[in-house]
């Protein structure tokens, strides 16, 4: 079976490589780069990393508004579907490749898996909410990461076509995290302790995207009396201003592959996030999560008790961080072995 595995931004690369990897030698799989993501260490880097096969077919899409970059990979997803008729598509999440993939996956009539489906923060005022909204929706096949998506996909009517399987964001973490230990420097290159730092990331356009938001987040986790390290994605970047002077404490590094950033997730004290994924890293890794926001797409690591939902424009951040302490014991909510039961799955489909 010919097969379109459509990715463009880091999440999706980390869900793809555990799936291309059980897929070689089954099916053909063509790995389809959007290039939603392109700078070195949030995408090449990332491949070089999880030891992912470099793309066959890359649209170099870039960066541009929300219609420009859906609408220019709609162009060519289309085309290149044309030219090589793939019997089935499978998309990630919720970014804009998984909404141009699916717009032009079902205007021809092409039959779509939707890894990590089921997913609301019902917050429309999201992208990525509306992204996975029509992702789900338009796809024949949704695997759910946990009870909680496949309990919302029932609620909208689309039980028939979902398929319980759990986070294939598991088996990544568990094939790669030893190999991150071993070869990582990260720690030593930023002359970290264990358990003595935070680990911060920040990319929503409500947090980044206006500079006084950004500026006042950073200034109440500077009254955090604890080292933070902040990998700054490239738009959050471009918003601070060369006058802010960063609080002390934060020390800023460029964007981490993924094994340096593993790596750091491990050794930290907590993790200070505005990402669903990350979220569901600090999860797996039995760290106390901080959400800089106010809504969750990921429920259960709240109701666990293990992740805290602080709104981004409150005051005193530092000392609500300081007071969230997490359970002893930790519940699996994302499962286990889930790149094969998507692989079995797949197998059947004709």
């Amino acid at each position: 079976m010919k097969i379109f595995s459509i990715v463009g931004a880091r999440p999706q690369f980390i869900k793809l490589a555990p799936l291309s990897a059980m897929l070689a030698g089954l099916h053909e799989e063509y790995i389809v780069h959007t290039g939603q993501h392109y700078d070195y260490a949030m995408s090449e880097k990332i491949f070089l990393d999880l030891g992912i096969r470099k793309p066959d077919i890359h649209l170099n899409t870039g960066s541009g508004t929300q219609a420009f970059q859906t609408g220019e990979m709609l162009v060519k997803l289309e085309a290149a579907m044309l030219e090589k008729k793939p019997d089935i598509i499978i998309v990630f999440g919720d970014t804009n490749s998984t909404l141009a993939a699916v717009i032009a996956g079902s205007k021809l009539n092409i039959p779509i898996i939707h890894i990590e489906a089921g997913l609301r923060s019902y917050n429309r005022t999201m992208p990525e909410e509306i992204n996975r909204v029509v992702a789900d929706h338009v796809s024949q096949y949704l695997f759910v990461p946990t009870q909680n998506a496949a309990d919302i996909l029932k609620n909208e009517g689309l039980e028939k076509n979902t398929y319980f399987t759990g986070d294939i964001m598991v088996d990544t973490m568990k094939n790669n995290i030893k190999i991150a230990l071993q070869q990582s420097t990260a720690i030593q290159d930023l002359s970290l302790q264990n358990q003595q730092y935070n680990l911060l990331t920040l990319h929503r356009n409500y947090n980044v995207d206006n500079s006084d938001i950004l500026e006042h987040i950073l200034n109440e986790l500077g009254d955090l009396e604890e080292k933070i390290i902040f990998p700054v994605h490239p738009r959050t970047r471009k918003m601070l201003d060369s006058s802010y002077k960063i609080p002390e404490n934060i020390q800023l590094t460029e964007p981490l592959g993924y094994l340096d950033f593993i790596t750091l997730e491990h050794a930290s004290n907590r993790i200070i996030t505005d990402s669903g994924g990350i979220q569901k890293e600090a999860y797996i890794l039995r760290k106390p999560c901080i959400t800089l926001r106010t809504e969750t797409e990921w429920i259960e690591t709240v109701e666990e008790k293990w992740n805290c939902l602080i709104n981004p424009t409150d005051k005193l951040i530092a000392s609500k961080i300081a007071g969230f302490k997490v359970p002893e014991n930790q519940k699996e909510i994302f499962g286990n072995d889930v790149t094969q039961k998507m692989v079995n799955i797949i197998n059947t489909i004709h």
